[in-house]
Order: structure tokens, then C-alpha cells, then sequence
């Protein structure tokens, strides 16, 4: 294995991103509409920011207003901003449902359908790779910072510059990002040393990351794509994912984000917007852009300072 697992603790998202036995209803991600009781739904799914869906029938609702967001050049940034964290919280919800997901399936535009079956099934290989009761989770949140990323035009044109040079194709580049730290939301370290956006370990970086900046998303992609080129990314994808990290969950995740920007570019602008959820003993826990901790946060003594981040 040329590095460790990276940041999987979150998520994401990296949805795509890993869940717990926790995450149902009473437990679900904090969202912006937590902090106050949720209002009547009006003509607009969205007009009333992210929220959890209450059913199958709402989650396609809502669902159904964010992917055409996404997918609508002439959306604002703020818009699928709005629209991408929405799509996150209702696949995480979808994903605690299981019979909820044929009813959500049909009742979406058709257009929409393949796209979120497709992020269900990233959503359960994640989950799979994180433990499945409370007693084995975290009671601490990390050592991290949450910073705003990079753009996502600018992200793009970085792996399509990595594509062009190295054979790896962008939305491979962009799901490993996405999935390893929320497209660099998540500054720190892993408990193997991990670093960056891209996650490696400085041993490894040393041999591809050609002098560059190990917290510097260029370099940390560019390093990627020459990490995956070496190991024969062109012939088996698969084994190259699995150098990466090595989880069958991994790779199957990572492909299938990877699918949906191969068949929906724009769904990157949605995948963009996801937000960082740390799996705790109590649920789990939204870490929101501004979360700064230089050691170990016990979990309680977060939630008693900020309890709308666990709903």
C-alpha cells in the first residue's frame, strides 16, 4: 500500500460520504434548518435553505429542485451552494431508508434517476467501511480547521491539466479529492500523517510530489495523477484506485463519483457544495466552515457549546 487511508472519517462525501448506525432520522446531519423548526414547504424546495427530508416523497421533492439547480448553467454560485448541500443531506437520508429508495426513484424527473442511484450506492460502500454501532465511535471530534476550498472552476481546470498530462482521467481526480478531504475543507492530518488535499503521506510524497507543496491543491492533484499513472492506471483502474487506498469500498466509491461526473460534469458543482459530517458516539456531527481545534475536542463539550450542529 503506498499511503494510508486518509480523512474517511468524515463525510463526504464525500458521499457521498461514510455514515454510521446512528444516522437515521433522529440523528441525521445537523443542517442550517435544524436551528429552527422547519417552516411550511412553499413553491420552491429550496427557498428555505438545506434540510432533511421527511420522507420518501419529500426527498424527491427536494432532490429533484437541487439536481436542476446543479445541472443549470445559469444557477448562481450561491444558488448551488444551497442546491448541493441540499442533494447531500437527502441521499444521506435516502441511504438510512432503504425502503424508501424505489418510491424516491420514481418519483424523480428520469433525467435524475441513474445520478442518484448512483450516489446511493457511493453513499453504502463508505458507510461499509466505518463501524456499525455507537459504542466503537468517536467520542472526540479531530485536530482540524475547516476552511473554505478552492473554487470548483478552479479545481477542474487543475484535473483536466493532470488529465491532458498523465492519462488520469478528471473525474477520478476529483472523486479521490472530494472523498479525501471535502475538495480540501478539511485541513489536517491523519492518524497515519496523511496530509493534504489529496492525502499523502510525506514518504510517498517525496517520490511524486516533484518539490511541490504537499498542501497546495495543484501540486497535491498533479502528484495524484503521477502517483496513479505508476500504477497502471491506463491498464486497471481498479488496481491503481486500490494502491491508493486499499479498500474494495474505497475503489467502488470512488468509482461510482466518478461515474456520475463522467455522465453529469456539472454534478462536480454539487459534489462541490457537500459538507464535512464527523461520525461520533452521539451521531454525527457537522463541522461547519470555521471549525478550528489544535488537539482533540471532546465530543460533549462540543455539542454543549454548538448543539445545532446534532439535531
Amino acid at each position: 500500500m503506498t499511503r494510508a487511508a486518509g480523512l474517511l472519517a468524515v463525510l463526504l462525501m464525500l458521499a457521498g460520504a461514510p455514515a454510521c448506525a446512528q444516522d437515521r432520522a433522529p440523528s441525521s446531519p445537523a443542517d442550517p434548518s435544524a436551528r429552527t423548526p422547519l417552516a411550511t414547504p412553499t413553491t420552491d424546495p429550496l427557498a428555505d435553505g438545506p434540510r432533511r427530508p421527511t420522507g420518501a416523497a419529500d426527498a424527491a421533492r427536494l432532490l429533484a429542485a437541487a439536481l436542476d439547480v446543479i445541472t443549470d448553467p445559469e444557477a448562481t454560485p450561491d444558488r448551488v451552494e444551497v442546491a448541493g448541500h441540499a442533494e447531500q443531506l437527502a441521499v444521506r437520508e435516502v441511504s438510512t431508508h432503504p425502503r424508501w429508495t424505489e418510491r424516491v426513484l420514481e418519483r424523480l424527473p428520469r433525467r435524475f434517476r441513474a445520478q442518484t442511484r448512483t450516489n446511493l450506492e457511493a453513499r453504502l460502500a463508505f458507510r461499509s467501511m466505518h463501524p456499525t454501532t455507537a459504542a466503537d465511535l468517536a467520542d472526540e471530534l479531530p485536530a482540524w480547521r475547516i476552511v473554505r476550498p478552492a473554487a470548483a472552476a478552479e479545481l477542474r481546470r487543475h484535473y483536466r491539466d493532470a488529465e491532458r498530462r498523465y492519462g488520469v482521467e478528471w473525474e477520478y481526480l476529483a472523486a479521490i479529492n472530494f472523498v479525501e478531504t471535502a475538495f480540501g475543507r478539511i485541513r489536517g492530518t491523519s492518524v497515519a500523517g496523511a496530509q493534504g488535499p489529496m492525502q499523502f503521506l510525506p514518504s510517498t510524497w517525496d517520490i511524486y510530489g516533484e518539490g511541490g507543496d504537499i498542501h497546495d491543491p495543484r501540486d497535491a492533484i498533479m502528484a495524484a495523477a503521477r502517483l496513479l499513472q505508476a500504477n497502471g492506471f491506463g491498464r486497471d483502474k481498479a488496481g491503481a484506485l486500490r494502491r491508493y487506498n486499499n479498500s474494495a469500498a474505497y475503489v467502488r466509491g470512488v468509482s461510482l463519483h466518478a461515474r456520475v461526473m463522467q455522465q453529469r460534469p456539472r454534478a462536480l458543482d454539487g459534489y462541490h457544495a457537500w459538507q464535512v459530517y464527523y461520525l461520533t458516539e452521539r451521531g454525527s456531527v457537522w463541522l461547519e466552515e470555521g471549525y478550528a481545534a489544535r488537539r482533540p475536542v471532546p465530543v460533549d463539550d462540543y455539542l454543549e457549546q454548538h448543539p445545532e450542529a446534532l439535531p
